[in-house]
């Protein structure tokens, strides 16, 4: 079960500074409470840095309303200021294409709008549920500070006018971690400022992050290898976090991602993470000795998710048929009420494999878009004993139960991970650092596939 995060203890609230002089600011906070005469004996943490770029919602608002289909970046390039035009117009605003107080307002109303329980809809629902912005943000960095203090750079992109960068800088400490007397405490800075105000702070940003300490980024944003202070945050840090259920094209940005570890980028999915016990139950259904070789008779796969975000489900297919050795052929997008993906491969002695991913219409979401609900691993060849189920705890085998398609095949449930927060599953990215060679071979296999995808 998920634990309650630790309360924090205050040393400095935000405080507005220069960008000259945030280190003299925190070098002040640790000198003011390190004897403690003023407060708690403190102390600065010294166990890595942790970059979080965390967009506005405006452009998450304009993607959930219909307005904007680029990537969520913070940029506001071209498409934004279309985008903003076109719902000022839609609004009856005065049609600036640029965002201000009045349009944000009118926005997140709208955007509230979409899950108001007398309106909803299964599409609604889900596009508010997968394009919103992430209104906890600093309550997840708090969380995580609480179990690993660090210093944290939190980078806040913002449409608008370029009006330089603004800085805070704070303090806080989780209580339980004393030594002695002393609290173990972290930092925060907070620059905010447009896209090319950050850019042309790079080298600042750089400087921010602790020498000799382990060093992530958390991309909370389309991750763009064309984006220059994308790049370099990404060649200095150990890791890059990204969470592909949040992706807004989930095709196209887990392409990107894909790009990215060819460039030897080390990428961190939490999304991967919440597959792993698929995986495991998979992997069990052939451990009895029986069931061994019949393995390689799988060539019929289904695996049914949650509309909205086929991410998971690309991520699973990449896996399976990276462990048998199976090459993607073909990839049709079909549509329909269940979202219809189509994958072909060729298989060992080259047989054909078949897969189906669907996107199940439910109104009944769960907190992540496209969460995996069942999937069925099953062979053209009836001698075969490979026949097997997965179903959620929640949702259960909706279409292969009503189909009577379960009969004679190994059923097994998936326990929830309702409980693996967001907040920690990055707090176990946080205790590693470095390449994931397992997840890697599965996405390259994945964007094999997307590789294929037909221009429609």
């Amino acid at each position: 079960m998920a634990t309650e995060a630790p309360p924090l203890v205050s040393l400095q609230a935000p405080k507005d500074v220069s960008i000259d002089d945030i280190e003299a600011s925190l070098q002040e906070i640790w000198q003011s409470y390190g004897t403690g005469e003023d407060g708690p004996a403190a102390t600065r943490a010294t166990t890595f840095s942790f970059v979080v770029y965390e967009p506005d919602g405006t452009q998450q608002y304009l993607s959930a309303l219909g307005f904007y289909t680029g990537p969520i970046d913070g940029i506001a390039g071209a498409r934004t200021e279309s985008a903003i035009k076109a719902a000022q117009k839609a609004y009856g605003l005065s049609i600036t294409g640029k965002n201000d107080a009045v349009l944000a307002g009118r926005l997140q109303h709208e955007f509230q709008a979409l899950t108001d329980l007398d309106k909803q809809t299964p599409e609604n629902l889900r596009t508010a549920l997968q394009y919103s912005p992430d209104s906890e943000g600093a309550g997840l960095a708090d969380a995580i500070a609480a179990s690993n203090p660090c210093r944290i750079v939190t980078l806040c992109p913002i449409l608008g006018e370029d009006k330089g960068i603004s800085v805070q800088v704070s303090a806080y400490c989780p209580i339980q971690k004393r030594g002695g007397s002393t609290l173990v405490c972290c930092e925060y800075i907070t620059l905010s400022g447009t896209a090319d105000a950050l850019e042309r702070i790079s080298g600042v940003i750089e400087a921010l992050l602790i020498p000799d300490l382990p060093k992530f980024l958390w991309w909370k944003a389309t991750p763009r290898p064309r984006f220059p202070l994308f790049n370099r945050l990404a060649d200095i840090c150990d890791n890059v976090i990204v969470d592909s259920s949040t992706f807004s094209r989930p095709e196209k940005d887990m392409n990107h991602v894909g790009n990215l570890i060819k460039k030897d980028v080390a990428i961190a999915d939490l999304n991967w993470r919440r597959i792993s016990a698929w995986q495991e139950l998979s992997a069990e259904a052939f451990d009895p000795p029986e069931r061994r070789a019949d393995i390689w008779e799988i060539d019929r796969v289904v695996v049914d998710y949650e509309k909205g975000n086929p991410s998971q489900a690309l991520l699973y297919l990449g896996w399976l048929a990276s462990r048998l050795q199976w090459q993607p052929i073909a990839y049709e997008y079909e549509g329909g009420d269940y979202d219809i993906r189509r994958v072909k491969f060729l298989g060992q002695e080259h047989r054909e494999i078949e897969a189906e991913l669907a996107g199940i219409p439910t109104a009944d979401w769960g907190d992540i878009p496209g969460d995996l609900v069942s999937l069925k691993l099953n062979s053209t060849n009836h001698n075969a004993d490979c026949c097997t189920v997965l179903c959620s705890e929640t949702t259960g085998c909706m279409r292969m139960e009503a189909s009577g398609g379960a009969q004679n095949c190994r059923v097994n449930q998936v326990s929830s991970l309702a409980d693996q927060k967001t907040e920690q599953l990055l707090g176990q990215q946080l205790q590693r650092w470095g390449r994931e060679v397992l997840y890697e071979e599965s996405m390259n296999v994945a964007n094999q596939i997307l590789a294929l995808l037909k221009d429609e």
